[in-house]
Formats: structure tokens, sequence, C-alpha cells
């Protein structure tokens, strides 16, 4: 009998493998450096620097997860203290990333410390073995199980202590950015009461079309997003035979519904002004503008995607720390403004 040796049909920038037998690989290969920032950090019960992290799951048939952040409290939770909730996706092209992850964990511990709010961050199954819109089912899915706390259905503790359920933010970084519009607009045609959602905030969402944009020609690439891993995850991702110009990459484009039609929070749409795919990032915001949606446009200057995800940048780079600050800071006028 002989063994056939399977073989690889497809690589990400050393993020990811895919073999003909349909397994994926997702050990980093790049520089040795930096891999301490897909490391998985295990929940912690106690408050370390002011936060505790606890993995619950949402939804048992499927086992879907979500990391709790919950920041330190100076006195124990009264009604008029409760704090606001910001339900997060994470990034990585659909293809790659955890909401355990370093990268995810340094910033959002810091997020919950500063807005005082509750961080729920979906564990979201990934491309290819899970195509879109898996990663959205499971956002979905996420807010819909914090409706259940809200309505009494289900319990879980540390929600039902300190959680404010009538101020829920949507959050996500690159393709979780996607996700962000994505749930906020299937959370438009359901009663989501007594849970009210309050607004939306995507970061650097990966909007993009078929068609090369100009700033996907000009601009540099940058660690966390390069036109390889652009094209090959949102390939690996995107429904087979879609292209770019797919609803969920392009939700201005011709293909998606009317952004009019929707019920959408008030948005915060942060961006990078160095980012390789800006210029559809404000084509988007643009679209938004038109159809009279509430939306905020927040730009931070010389920075590149998902800058305030780079630990190492953020250490050595006063400027990248600096704009990282900003970022920050707007958020949470944005949210206590909602």
């Amino acid at each position: 009998m002989v063994r056939e040796n399977k073989k690889l049909v497809e690589e990400v920038s050393g993020w990811l493998r895919v073999f003909n037998d349909g397994s994926v690989d997702r050990t980093w290969t790049g520089p040795p450096e930096v891999k301490f920032m897909s490391e998985p950090v295990a929940p912690h019960k106690e408050f370390v620097n002011g936060v505790a992290t606890e993995d619950v799951i949402v939804d048992e048939p499927s086992g879907l997860r979500v990391r709790i952040y919950l920041p330190e409290q100076k006195q124990e939770g009264h009604d008029d203290n409760k704090l606001p909730i910001i339900l997060h996706f994470h990034g990585g092209g659909f293809c790659i990333s955890q909401a355990d992850w370093y990268m995810y964990y340094h910033i959002y511990t810091k997020l919950a410390r500063a807005t005082n709010a509750i961080v729920v961050s979906v564990y979201q199954r990934l491309a290819p073995e899970h195509r879109l819109p898996a990663a959205i089912d499971d956002g979905y899915t996420a807010l819909l199980w914090l409706r259940k706390l809200a309505r009494g259905e289900q319990k879980e503790p540390w929600l039902l202590s300190y959680a404010d359920f009538s101020r829920v933010f949507l959050i996500g970084d690159s393709s979780g950015g996607n996700i962000v519009h994505h749930v906020a607009a299937r959370a438009g045609t359901v009663d989501l009461s007594p849970l009210r959602l309050a607004g939306g905030i995507p970061i650097h969402p990966g909007f993009v079309r078929a068609e090369r944009s100009k700033s996907e020609l000009e601009q540099p690439e940058s660690p966390f997003l390069t036109l390889d891993m652009v094209d090959k995850f949102l390939g690996l991702a995107i429904p087979v035979g879609s292209t770019k110009d797919h609803p969920v990459t392009c939700p201005m484009g011709p293909g998606a519904p009317l952004l009019d039609g929707l019920k959408l929070p008030p948005f915060l749409l942060c961006i990078a002004s160095k980012d390789l795919i800006i210029d559809t990032e404000m084509e988007y915001f643009e679209a938004m503008k038109k159809a009279n949606k509430d939306v905020e446009l927040l730009i931070n200057k010389g920075m590149t995607h998902s800058f305030y995800l780079n630990k190492i940048a953020l250490d050595m780079d006063p400027e990248t720390a600096s704009e990282t600050e900003i970022l920050i800071t707007r958020i949470k006028e944005f949210i206590k403004n909602h």
C-alpha cells in the first residue's frame, strides 16, 4: 500500500498553510521574535493589573466560547454603576488568530480599564474550514447570548452583576471590523430588548473590492497587512466562486444590501492614514454618510493597519504609543457619549 504525502496547496505570509487533504497548519513560521504576540494567554479570575478574565461557553451545541474581561471596581456594582459591554470580534482575515492571543489580551485589558467597560471577545470559527458567513454567525450568536442574559434566560455571574445591557457596543479589528457592520445590520432586523445596541466601532475594517485600489498599489505593506494576506486570506474565507466584491468584504458595493435600508446604531470608524486599504475604507465612510448614517471618523496619522496590536512597536516607537492612546481615548469618548 502506497501512502501519499500530503501536498501544500496554499501558504500565507508565514501565518498559514493549507494542504490538499483539507488540513490547515497555523504554526507561526515568521520571525521568532514576534511569535509571542500569537501565544495564548490563559484566563485568570483574579485581578491582574486591574482586570480579571474568564472563558465562557455561550452556545452548548456548537461549543462557541467568549473571553470576558472584567475591570476591577472600587465598590460593589449597583444599578447606577453598571458597566457598558464591548462585544469584540478579532481580526486575522477570517483565517487566523484567536480571542486569547497576547496581541488582543494586551490591548483589550487596557481598553477595559480605560473605558471601565466589560469586554466580551468571541472565539470565532476560522476559514477555510469554516467559510463565511461562519464568523459573522458566531458574532451574532454571541450578541443573542447577551440578549438572553438581559432577559434572564441564562446566567453568567460577572455580566449579571456588573453589566449594563442597555449599552452594548460592537468593536472589531480588521476582518473583525467587517463583522461589526454585518452583525449590526442583522441586529437591526430583530427585537433585542431589553438589550440595546448603542454603537459600532469598526477598526481598520477589511473592506475591499476585486479591483485594486490606488492605496493598495501605492501604500507600503505592513507586518499586519500585505497584498498577499488580503488576496489569499479572503480567497480562503469568502464563499467558493465569489470575489472580493462579495457583500461581506464590500458592503458599499452593488452586490450588498443598500446601506439606506439598514437600521444601524451610531458608528465610530477608525482608520490609519498609511493603511494599505484606506481608499476602500474611506469609500465605505462616504457611502455611510450618503446613506445618512450616524458615523464618525478617526484617522490615526502616520500609522499602518492594526498598528495598536503591535506590542513591539508600542514599546519601541513613541509615535505608535501616542497614536494608540489617541485611539483609546476616542473610543472612550464615543462610549461615554452613547
